[in-house]
């Protein structure tokens, strides 16, 4: 008994033996038979030594020249307005007119007291000629006469400030108010920006305070036209350092007649130094960047023909496509410009004999 199941179990053995020697040998064959996929195709560039002028970069916003929100000294019902909203106007020229009315019938009636005590006055400049009337009474009248002048006078005031008018020549923004609208004083009527020319503010560190000069030229971008250049100067820089950041406030002038700049702006500005710097450059798309940090492929000789080795680097600034190396590449290093995706650490790769698409405008 035993005897027959030790056999049955041998035969079993045997049989899946057989099978799983007969599947292996077909699997390797079907491997055998499998075409070896050729080296992926990559563009190559070298790492090259430029020379880049110093510049530093900061952040900061459009300021006008002279900026106020216009509005009403006294209280009055708006009676004419004489703007329209974002209308260019002139120093001086009439933006609103408030009710009159009531004041205006006052001023004659202080007018008409004023009137009176001047008849009175005369008349008392006649009488102590004679020594009629005593010194004291006199200088009663005159008292008196200087006083309703100053009343009338202090009415005319209040009747002109109802008359508002630009301060400056500029450009008003969105009117706040409308024809019959009761003011009180201080409410707002409309901004009035003056935007030729323009200031701009920005920070710098404390440490570059002795690389900043007046009148040194600078260039800053905005966000509203992406990629256009605006040139100006530094005029101003401030007298003391913030405590609180340890940056010095700087303040330039730009020419903006075309009126593409506004106050508020968001800007970058790049100021330039009188000195180069030499770096080292590749292209922005040999870079593969990550949250543990930048890395290139570089392309090493093989036996077989090249290969790369991911190595990770340190870059600094970026200017029309390339980016300086700081650390971790040598200069005529060569590395993967273009196909890092289908790539792995010590990949054999064939080398494409044109550059990457970003580099054949430049390539002679």
């Amino acid at each position: 008994m035993i005897k027959r199941f030790a056999l049955i179990i041998f035969l079993s053995l045997l049989l899946f033996g057989g099978l799983f020697g007969w599947k292996f040998f077909q699997i390797s064959q079907m491997v055998k038979n499998i075409p070896i996929p050729p080296p992926p195709v990559v563009a190559a560039t070298s790492v090259r030594r430029s020379e880049w002028d110093s510049y530093l970069t900061g952040v900061g916003s459009l300021v006008a020249v002279a900026g106020v929100d216009v509005n009403s000294e006294v209280a009055g019902k708006v009676k004419a307005l004489h703007f329209e909203s974002g209308q260019q106007v002139q120093a001086g020229k009439l933006l609103v007119e408030l009710d009159t009315s009531t004041d205006e019938a006052e001023l004659n009636g202080l007018e008409a007291a004023y009137q009176l005590e001047k008849v009175k006055f005369a008349r008392s400049q006649q009488l102590i000629a004679k020594h009629f009337i005593s010194k004291s009474d006199f200088d009663l009248n005159k008292a008196t006469l200087d006083e309703a002048k100053a009343v009338a006078n202090a009415k005319k005031a209040v009747i002109q400030k109802m008359r508002i008018v630009a301060p400056f020549a500029g450009f008003v923004g969105i009117r706040k108010v409308n024809v019959g609208q009761y003011l009180a004083p201080g409410d707002g009527i409309v901004p009035l920006q003056q935007l030729q020319p323009i200031y701009a503010d920005f920070t710098l560190p404390e440490q570059y305070l002795a690389s900043l000069n007046v009148n040194q030229e600078l260039t800053l971008t905005v966000q509203a036209f992406p990629g256009k250049m605006f040139g100006g100067h530094i005029t101003a820089i401030n007298s003391g350092i913030d405590v609180a950041t340890r940056s010095v406030k700087i303040r330039a002038t730009l020419d903006n007649a075309e009126k593409l700049l506004r106050p508020g702006m968001f800007i970058e500005v790049q100021l330039l130094l009188n000195d180069t710097k030499s770096v080292l450059t590749v292209p922005d798309t040999a870079i593969s960047y990550n949250p543990y940090g930048d890395s290139v492929f570089v392309i090493e000789p093989d036996k077989q023909g090249f290969k790369v080795q991911l190595k990770q680097i340190v870059t600094g600034e970026t200017r029309e496509g390339r980016v300086e190396i700081v650390k971790g590449l040598n200069e005529n290093d060569r590395v993967v410009s273009a196909g890092q995706v289908k790539l792995q650490n010590g990949m054999a790769v064939t080398l494409d004999k044109k550059p990457a698409p970003g580099e054949r405008e430049t390539v002679q």
